[in-house]
């Protein structure tokens, strides 16, 4: 607590509703007013934020709302997450147009969002530029939480994609980390079909290059549905009983490669790597294969857990190997 003069009065912002009130409590532009009795942050007293964006947390980015300069003395209390203050006294020094809203709102230039640093934002939390979404740290996007430019989707690191979630550039479709897929979930490049690892494929989840079948880990295959290997060794199983089996559906389900990670959870080394997260509010953190399956694992029932287990040609090693997890024994089904 601080007992502030009037001659150092602090300066900051107040939002009210329409007419001009704030917890019931009638105020006018031109006049002060003093609180009778305690005065502390969040309970008791006239609260303001000496960061304009810091308002808008506690009232709606509303134009028809009224936003007032205002002078805070007298006893003064702090928080310490954010900007908020609430003082003794308050005068309501001048009423704010919504385009001066705008330009202290947003630390960049002609924003009609919140919180930007970056310029011609018209969503909030933007680092970029010409972002019309939210929380983008690139420029042109159009989508949210984009790391990249000009894209139109959401959570994209690349750059030019319209699908969501892809690391790489010029994809259409989603969860792809190479360029100019139109399909989802490529690794590759130039694949106009779905789950490609390879390159220049007119199919789906090819590993390879320029086939137009399905699950080839060859070039020029036609093949829609050959056997599959399970642990390196032939598993009499087709590609389509490998889709259609239960322990693809735990996968599909519950293993996660991407997060959105809050601000407030970054690690100081996180927050060193990735200075947007100021503005964005986070940063979208990607997983490697064995930690995806660590976070995964411990989560699913033992009937979950079984399914792996059961799998044609089941060898532990391999299995660590690839998911980082050990299994102590393997269980048979009587």
């Amino acid at each position: 607590m601080k007992n502030i003069p009037a001659d150092k009065a602090i300066v900051a912002f107040k939002v009210f509703n329409p007419d001009w009130t704030c917890n019931r409590y009638q105020f006018e532009v031109g006049k002060t007013f003093e609180h009778q009795g305690t005065v502390s942050i969040c309970s008791s007293g006239f609260h303001a934020c000496l960061n304009l964006a810091d308002c808008f947390s506690y009232y709606g980015f509303d134009p028809s709302n009224k936003v007032a300069e205002v002078r805070i003395w007298g006893s003064v209390d702090e928080k310490s997450d954010d900007s908020k203050l609430c003082g003794q006294f308050v005068e309501i020094v001048r009423e704010l147009t919504w385009q001066e809203v705008l330009l202290h709102a947003n630390s960049g230039a002609n924003n009609t969002g919140l919180a930007n640093s970056g310029s011609r934002n018209s969503g909030s939390r933007n680092s970029g530029s010409s972002n019309s979404g939210d929380r983008n740290s690139g420029s042109s996007n159009s989508g949210s939480r984009n790391s990249g430019s000009s894209n139109s989707g959401s959570r994209n690191s690349g750059s030019w994609n319209s699908g969501s979630r892809n690391s790489g550039s010029r994809n259409s479709g989603s969860w792809n980390s190479g360029s100019s897929n139109s399909g989802d979930s490529n690794s590759g490049s130039r694949n106009s079909g779905s789950r490609n690892s390879g390159s220049w494929n007119s199919g789906s989840r090819n590993s390879g290059d320029s086939n137009s079948g399905y699950r080839n880990s060859g070039a020029f295959c036609t093949n829609e549905n050959p056997e599959i290997e399970l642990f390196d060794t032939p598993s009499g199983m087709t590609v389509q009983q490998w889709e259609a089996h239960p322990a693809m559906s735990v996968l599909e389900r519950s293993l996660e490669t991407h997060f959105w990670i809050e601000s407030s959870s970054m690690s100081a080394k996180d927050k060193k790597a990735n200075p947007d997260h100021e503005t964005t509010g986070g940063y979208l953190k990607a997983l490697t294969l064995p930690e995806a399956w660590k976070n995964m694992w411990p989560n699913l029932d033992d009937k979950s857990k079984q399914l792996f287990l059961d799998l044609p040609n089941f060898d532990a090693a391999k299995f660590e190997q690839i998911t980082g997890i050990k299994v102590k024994k393997v269980k048979k089904n009587a």
